[in-house]
């Protein structure tokens, strides 16, 4: 049996996935291969380590602490990201709340971020370095489009890898994975809608005529993935967990109250379906 876990994007509503995670690490259920999208691969390095109740520590102390995130980075002229990124991806893994990045490299299993090329508008999957103390992988893969610069990783440029794959399941499939594990971060019913903000986006990245013809069939995308990965859970190709209710958490919530009641959601429903993943990795 070769494992795929896949995990969806959607930044702060990600705490979900992390409490799915950390039951995870106490059942000790690990996979051959993890494929994450955005923030579902900034947290999933901390499961991949082994280091069980990291990320609730991180939505506890770090998520609500202003030097966290906020419009004024977004216009701060060094800096132009929504996210502080000195302070998520190096002031915090390396001083505050270390990543144990030897238990990262020893893990066995292949690990891949999903991030869109610029230049094409297309999903590409980048292994993640085992000990790159900047993350920059990680942070092209959560690099959202007007929020974030475009990261530069070898001659490419690239932003959020939901813009192209946001639930990349048929990547764990086309790597062999024949059991695969799905987390969502949006309720079962949930269906996207294009966003408010496609036109100014657009504007912004004129002379990118592929990644705009991308941003615009996201919705339409999205949403026909999740048609056909429901469709695979019903033949028992994948094992989906979602949320049954996000709890009123939003892409940039910050409340240290409301992040840890969704991570406790995505605890009990990792928990309640813990006998059915069984059953399912078993047969």
């Amino acid at each position: 049996m070769k494992l795929g876990i896949v995990m969806e994007g959607g930044a702060s509503r990600t705490v979900f996935s992390c409490g799915v995670t950390d039951c995870f690490l106490e059942e000790g259920l690990m996979p051959d291969y993890f494929a994450g999208v955005s923030a579902g691969i900034a947290f999933g390095v901390s499961y991949l380590s082994g280091q069980k109740g990291r990320n609730r520590k991180i939505i506890e102390k770090y998520l609500p602490d202003k030097r966290y995130m906020g419009f004024k980075y977004l216009f701060e002229r060094n800096m132009k990201s929504f996210y502080n990124i000195p302070f998520v991806f190096d002031e915090v893994p390396n001083e505050l709340l270390p990543f144990d990045y030897e238990a990262f490299a020893a893990f066995p299993g292949e690990v891949e971020a999903v991030v869109t090329n610029v230049k094409t508008g297309q999903a590409e999957y980048l292994p993640v370095p085992r000990n790159d103390r900047h993350f920059r992988v990680l942070v092209a893969s959560c690099s959202l489009p007007a929020l974030f610069q475009p990261v530069k990783i070898g001659k490419k440029y690239y932003l959020d890898g939901g813009v192209a794959d946001s639930v990349p399941y048929r990547r764990a499939l086309e790597k062999g994975c024949d059991k695969n594990i799905v987390i969502l971060t949006r309720e079962r019913d949930y269906v996207k809608k294009q966003e408010k903000s496609l036109k100014a986006v657009s504007m912004l990245y004129r002379s990118c005529p592929k990644l705009i013809e991308s941003l615009k069939k996201r919705a339409d995308s999205y949403n026909q993935c999740m048609k056909e990965l429901y469709q695979s859970e019903k033949e028992g190709k994948v094992f989906v967990i979602a949320p049954e209710d996000t709890l009123g958490v939003g892409r940039t919530e910050s409340s240290a109250k409301k992040l840890l009641r969704l991570y406790e959601e995505g605890y009990y429903q990792a928990k309640e379906n813990m006998h059915a993943l069984r059953l399912y990795l078993e047969a």
